[in-house]
């Protein structure tokens, strides 16, 4: 046990947040996100939070993680699809309210990405953690920044 490490960080987890360095990106996908497939395109690394939703997993993460201020944006959320279009997707405010707790710049840190180009930008991430998050377009990326 380690003080101050949130429970929901697994050992593995933290881990891959200690070895990733400025500008790196890491995925967190809700549960119908292809992890395993995206990850091991490139080779990367997919870790497994089963039992746990990504709002949970992304809070507990910037709790330790310092978001890029070398970029405008360094959060993305997967944007819906045209024929989604009209479903609500309370977990980006629920995102949004997360990023602006540790981020001076709140909202104004995130950007939207088409489905298909956050596949893409997800491929070349660091690491993607899976989660079992059931909300609709629950994936986000996190740019890491300096201490």
């Amino acid at each position: 046990m380690l003080k101050g490490i949130p429970d929901i960080i697994s050992p593995d987890l933290l881990k891959i947040l200690h070895k990733m360095g400025h500008g790196d990106t890491l995925v967190i996908g809700d549960a119908n996100f292809p992890a395993a497939a995206v990850a091991e395109e490139k080779g990367h690394i997919n870790i497994r939070c089963d039992g746990h939703k990504a709002t949970e997993l992304l809070d507990a993460i910037l709790k330790l993680f310092p978001l890029d201020d070398f970029v405008e944006k360094p959060v993305t959320i997967m944007d819906k699809m045209e024929m989604h279009k009209d479903l609500e997707c309370p977990v980006w405010q629920e995102f949004t309210d997360i990023v602006s707790k540790y981020d001076k710049r709140g909202k104004d840190a995130v950007q939207y990405m088409d489905r298909f180009k956050f596949y893409d930008a997800a491929k070349d991430a660091y690491a993607v953690v899976s989660t079992t998050e059931h909300a609709f377009y629950a994936c986000i990326i996190i740019q890491k920044g300096c201490l």
